[in-house]
C-alpha cells in the first residue's frame, strides 16, 4: 500500500512545540536509554523518523507517545542535542489536534490569539452573565445562594458536563478510530473478552498512572526524594485533587455551594481544605518548576504549559478566598470572589479540559493501558 508523506510535517510540529529535531540522525540512542521502551514500541526513535519523513497517517495511528511520560533521559543522552523528549511532547499535541473534531485544539496550540483570546472572551461572558441575571446582593448576611441560587448553577454544570462529555467523547471515538486502523482497513479485531479482562487494570493504570514509576525504578529502590520523583508524587495529588473538585462541582454542588456554616471537624471542609491544598501546591510547583527548569520536562515550556497551572491555581485561591469571606461574614467580598472564581473556572474547564493541556489526559490514560490490549490480542 502507498504512504503518502507531508514534507510541511516537521515545520508544523515545531509550532506544537518540537525542538532540534532536525539535528536528530537516528543513531537510537533515545530508544536504548528509555525505560519504558521495547521490542513491540520503539519510541522515541520511530516517533521521530515519521516526523522527519513527514508520515502523517502513521503518526495518527501511532501510540507511542501516549506510553511516554518525559523522564527525559533520552534528551539528556541524546549526542546531537535533538530533544526527542520535548519531540514526543510535541507529537502528543499534535496527536491531540488530529484527534479534536471541532479543530479548536490545533488552534489554541498553535496561535496565543486563538487561545488567549478566547478565555478572555468566555471569563468576559460569565461576568457579564452576572452583571445581568444574578439574583439580588443581600448585605445584611452572607447569602450567596440567593446570588447565584443554586439550581441555576447546578444546571449550568450539569449542561457543561453534557458539552464536556460530547467533545471529549467524540475526540476518543475518533482516536480509536484512527489508532484501530491497520494499513488503511478498520477495524483491527479485539475479542470482547479481552476488553473486559483489562477493564480493571484500565482504571487503575488511569487513576494512577503505575507505568510512570517504571522511569524513576532507581529512584524508589533507592528510597532518593529527587526532584523527579516528586515531580511523580506531585502529579498524583495534582489529579486527586483535580478529579475531587469534579466532582465536587458536579454531583455535590449542593453540599458545597451553601450558606451554612459547618464546624471543622465536618467532611466537607476537609475534602475542600485537601482538594485546595493539592491544587494550590500541584499548580505551584508546575509554574516554580518551568521558572527553574530543575528538571528534563520543564526545560521547555508551550504556551499551554503555563496556561493551565495559571488558571488551575487562580481557581483554588479564589475558592478558598470565597470560603474565608463567606466564614468570616463577609458579603460583598463573597459575591465578588465568587464571580472572580467563576470567571476562572468557566475557561479551564470549557476549553482547558477538552483542547487545552487537560485534552491529553483521556488518551494518555486509555492508550497507556491500550497498548497491553493489543498486544494480549496479537
Amino acid at each position: 500500500m502507498a504512504t503518502r508523506v507531508d514534507p510541511t510535517l516537521l515545520k508544523e510540529m515545531k509550532k506544537y512545540g518540537a525542538v532540534g529535531i532536525e539535528k536528530c540522525f537516528n543513531c537510537g540512542n533515545c530508544t536504548a536509554i528509555c525505560p519504558l521502551t521495547s521490542d513491540d514500541y520503539a519510541f522515541p526513535r520511530n516517533m521521530i523518523r515519521m516526523v522527519q519523513i513527514g508520515n502523517k497517517e502513521k503518526m495518527a495511528q501511532s501510540i507511542d507517545p501516549w506510553l511516554c511520560y518525559y523522564c527525559g533521559d533520552c534528551s539528556v543522552t541524546c549526542p546531537k542535542g535533538a530533544e526527542p523528549g520535548e519531540t514526543m511532547m510535541a507529537a502528543r499535541r499534535w496527536l491531540t489536534a488530529q484527534y479534536d473534531w471541532t479543530g479548536l485544539a490545533g488552534k489554541f496550540y498553535t496561535s496565543k490569539v486563538w487561545e488567549f483570546g478566547s478565555m478572555i472572551l468566555l471569563a468576559i461572558l460569565v461576568v457579564l452573565a452576572f452583571v445581568f441575571f444574578s439574583g439580588p446582593m443581600v448585605t445584611d448576611s452572607v447569602e450567596l445562594n440567593t446570588f447565584a441560587p443554586i439550581h441555576v448553577v447546578h444546571m449550568a454544570d450539569w449542561i457543561m458536563a453534557g458539552f464536556l462529555l460530547l467533545f471529549i467523547g467524540g475526540n476518543i471515538l475518533k482516536m480509536y478510530n484512527a489508532v484501530m486502523r491497520s494499513d488503511g482497513h478498520f477495524p483491527i479485531p479485539i475479542p470482547l473478552s479481552i476488553y473486559i479482562s483489562e477493564a480493571k487494570q484500565l482504571i487503575v493504570h488511569g487513576l494512577t498512572q503505575k507505568e510512570w514509576d517504571t522511569c524513576i525504578e532507581e529512584d524508589i529502590e533507592n528510597k532518593e526524594m529527587t526532584q523527579e520523583r516528586i515531580a511523580r508524587i506531585t502529579h498524583f495529588l495534582l489529579v486527586s485533587g483535580y478529579g475531587l473538585m469534579l466532582v465536587m462541582i458536579i454531583f455535590f454542588l449542593s453540599w458545597f455551594q451553601t450558606d451554612n456554616i459547618y464546624p471543622i471537624y465536618h467532611p466537607q471542609r476537609w475534602l475542600g481544605y485537601y482538594a485546595t491544598i493539592v491544587l494550590l501546591w500541584g499548580a505551584g510547583y508546575a509554574l516554580w518548576g518551568r521558572t527553574k527548569k530543575g528538571i528534563q520536562a520543564h526545560r521547555f515550556s508551550h504556551a499551554s504549559d503555563w496556561i493551565f497551572p495559571v488558571l488551575l491555581f487562580a481557581v483554588a485561591l479564589t475558592g478558598i478566598l470565597l470560603h474565608i469571606f463567606r466564614y468570616m461574614g463577609l458579603p460583598l467580598p463573597t459575591y465578588y470572589i465568587y464571580i472572580i472564581h467563576m470567571a476562572f473556572t468557566a475557561p479551564m474547564l470549557i476549553l482547558e479540559v477538552p483542547f487545552g493541556k487537560w485534552a491529553p489526559v483521556c488518551p494518555q490514560r486509555l492508550l497507556d493501558k491500550y497498548s497491553e490490549i493489543l498486544m494480549e490480542a496479537f
